[in-house]
């Protein structure tokens, strides 16, 4: 019985990994105001192209560095099309969610990927993002020029500070993030591509960050429950417990579901994110 939670709690460690990853980058673009749907086109496309790297350089360490290019690509269009363009940005992240699950599930079927695994030293030094995370909003000018965007984006501007720019500039940080979320779940646990590996992890994400009402300890901690009830779900079958396994798979969603529901945190999301 011991053995069965020990490895229930590493797989959800492991599973909880590229959902923090991710929300570190969400917690940044939300609290500068802007809800970023595209989260899930991120990961998914960073998942695909680090293995398609790790494959053609064999190195697994340069297929996570091109999992992060990738995913700071989708945020960059993202920030370009909503907040350079005045696009609706939910309708961007929505277009960019599919467009990333069509091109993925094409490319997956004309190319040939192999498999490539990162040295623990590569994973290891990944550990210091949420504390840097936490730093750049909570303490640096710029996330103070961030948080003003995000709370108040017209005095913010009144005061010189470059709204859209500091929004763009934070859907980067958070491409950056999920990206290497993606990338860390195809190339450093999984070692290949599998059309629609991510499997809405993105909303995941979004909901972590909503769990956590914007602090960035709260939506690590809401990771961390997804991640968990993610591996138990992995795990029931194996301990003997049957379930209809269309339930087992809805399990996390339906989780992240009851725990919006169940926090009323609106009152503590940035002003512009309630506002829009």
């Amino acid at each position: 019985m011991l053995e069965s939670v020990d490895t229930i709690l590493s797989s959800g460690v492991r599973l909880t990994a590229p959902l923090a990853f991710a929300a570190c980058g969400e917690y940044v673009a939300e609290r500068a105001g802007t809800m970023n749907i595209s989260v899930e086109a991120m990961m998914l496309s960073a998942a695909y192209g680090s293995v398609a790297t790790a494959s053609a350089t064999g190195s697994a360490t340069t297929g996570l560095l091109a999992g992060v290019l990738v995913g700071m690509v989708v945020g960059w269009v993202h920030g370009n099309l909503s907040h350079r363009l005045a696009l609706n940005t939910f309708v961007v992240g929505l277009v960019l969610n599919a467009l990333a699950l069509g091109l993925t599930s094409y490319l997956i079927t004309v190319s040939t990927l192999d498999s490539q695994r990162p040295s623990q030293a590569s994973i290891l030094l990944l550990l210091g993002i949420a504390p840097l995370t936490w730093w750049l909003v909570e303490r640096s000018r710029w996330g103070l020029e961030l948080r003003a965007s995000g709370e108040d984006p017209r005095s913010a501007a009144v005061t010189g500070i470059r709204v859209d720019a500091r929004r763009r500039q934070a859907l980067l940080w958070c491409g950056a993030l999920a990206g290497l979320g993606g990338a860390y779940l195809a190339v450093g646990e999984v070692g290949s591509f599998n059309q629609n590996m991510t499997a809405g992890r993105g909303y995941l994400v979004i909901a972590a960050v909503i769990f956590g009402a914007w602090r960035l300890g709260r939506t690590l901690l809401g990771c961390a429950v997804f991640g968990l009830a993610d591996a138990l779900r992995l795990a029931l079958p194996a301990l003997g417990v049957t379930l209809n396994s269309q339930v087992l798979v809805a399990a996390p969603y339906l989780l992240a579901l009851l725990a919006m529901l169940s926090f009323r945190t609106s009152s503590r999301a940035p002003r512009a994110l309630r506002q829009g």
